[in-house]
């Protein structure tokens, strides 16, 4: 400890062995032990007494549509990143699609990584994406770093980003797993979708009825049988439909590689409580009924569901328009998701062990970041310093994102980021940001 060049004390540090009051030493950006409480702190070092907030592992983000460059008014990494730090992310890792180019390539790569340079509050890695017609550019991006490929099995709603049929779903698979890649997919079923009843209007309940769960369990039952036939690693993205559920458990217990995620706007908010002409509570798949919500919290607590993840999908305000059939889909919850998940999870008497499990440890695992996700020696040294039974009401105006619109709005939650800290580096505290310290993170 003699060499820690800066030690965080806390009457509650979560750790992968549980929650105890701790000393947390640092130096070179990396902890170097978790100690005693009461452990001497040597002279050199700068101490930070946290008193009885948490000190919590940086939370990874692995699912966040930055869409920079290209369509930046609608978000960017400067304020993307800030959004993630004010919300206790010390990581996030970029989808492929909304910016323009989308990341299909290893020159699109490349101007991704110079338009986010400079710009970033937090660690950021990018996904590569898999399209119809980019199988030989996979290995490429494999290579040059991606941290694995996107595909969707129904239209993406741009159109620069075509979905896969079952046979280039088959192709690529096949071309990822050669490589032991990981293929993540958006889950439903184009012909299930247009065989449902299209209304559009502001009717909630006519939205709902266009995204129906067969469309979600049947692409789920696609992605399954061709992940066992190719052997191949698979992640289910954004799980809405609890439907799937016993697919899941059925693939798994036959050896499938597949894991599984789902997203805080899935486990807080019910298609009850949705407001008609209320779009910023759209997405795709859609939030459902709070039954199906109720059994994606028991596939959470029982392993079924790895991971929680924000999907955060902004637009700029005007094309949250109020008709369902037209308006953008994508909910915004960079800033909110831990708090939003906590604040039910603690109503449902789970701990906040359990959310950082869901949102810090198995994702990191998801993407290999090994340094990532947890309080332990060699670790990097990223934070976020939670005050868990305070609450405050959601102000849109307070909010980091570009485009401050939120389903969360009115909303009285639980849990108030203190601090966030990146490689022992506090980046924001209490609103006031640092200068963007972030690293550009390739797969490992």
């Amino acid at each position: 400890m003699s060499d820690a060049e800066l030690v965080l004390r806390s009457t509650r540090v979560i750790t992968p062995e549980g929650t105890r009051a701790a000393t947390v030493t640092v130096s070179g950006g990396k902890i170097t032990a978790v100690l005693p409480y009461d452990a001497q702190v040597p002279a050199t070092a700068r101490l930070e007494d946290l008193g009885d907030h948490v000190l919590l592992p940086g939370l990874v983000d692995t699912h966040v549509h930055v869409n920079d460059p290209g369509r930046t008014e609608w978000e960017g990494f400067w304020t993307a990143t800030r959004a993630a730090a004010a919300g206790g992310i010390t990581t996030l890792i970029d989808m492929p699609l909304n910016s323009l180019p989308p990341t299909t390539t290893v020159g699109n790569l490349r101007v991704k990584r110079d338009v986010a340079a400079g710009k970033a509050h937090t660690d950021v890695g990018f996904w590569g994406g898999a399209l119809p017609d980019n199988v030989k550019d996979l290995r490429p991006l494999h290579d040059a770093g991606v941290f694995g490929f996107k595909a969707f099995l129904s239209p993406s709603g741009v159109e620069e980003f075509p979905h896969l049929d079952q046979d280039r779903l088959a192709r690529s698979m096949a071309e990822i797993g050669g490589f032991d890649g990981l293929l993540i997919v958006h889950a439903e079923d184009p012909h299930h979708l247009a065989a449902a009843p299209q209304h559009g209007g502001p009717r909630y309940a006519d939205f709902l009825a266009s995204r129906p769960r067969d469309a979600e369990d049947t692409a789920v039952a696609t992605l399954l049988a061709q992940a066992e036939r190719l052997d191949a690693r698979v992640h289910v993205l954004h799980l809405s439909s609890s439907d799937a559920l016993p697919l899941i458990r059925a693939a798994r217990a036959r050896g499938v590689r597949v894991t599984v995620e789902t997203c805080p706007h899935y486990l807080t908010l019910t298609a009850e409580e949705v407001p008609d002409g209320a779009s910023e509570f759209k997405c795709c798949p859609p939030i459902r009924e709070a039954a199906n919500q109720d059994l994606l919290w028991a596939a959470l607590a029982d392993g079924t569901i790895d991971c929680v993840v924000t999907d955060h999908s902004p637009s700029t305000a005007d094309l949250k328009t109020d008709d369902f059939a037209t308006a953008w889909g994508g909910i915004s919850g960079l800033q909110l998701g831990l708090s939003a998940v906590w604040t039910e999870a603690r109503r449902r008497g789970h701990g906040l062990e359990d959310v950082v499990r869901w949102m810090s440890a198995r994702t990191a695992a998801l993407v290999g970041l090994g340094q990532k996700g947890a309080i332990e020696a060699g670790r990097d040294a990223d934070f976020a310093v939670l005050a868990p039974d305070e609450t405050f009401t959601v102000d849109p105006a307070a909010l980091q994102h570009r485009n401050r619109v939120t389903a969360y709005a009115g909303r009285t939650l639980y849990g108030v980021v203190k601090s966030t800290w990146l490689r022992g580096e506090r980046i924001v505290a209490e609103g006031v940001f640092t200068e963007p310290k972030g690293t550009l993170l390739s797969r490992p």
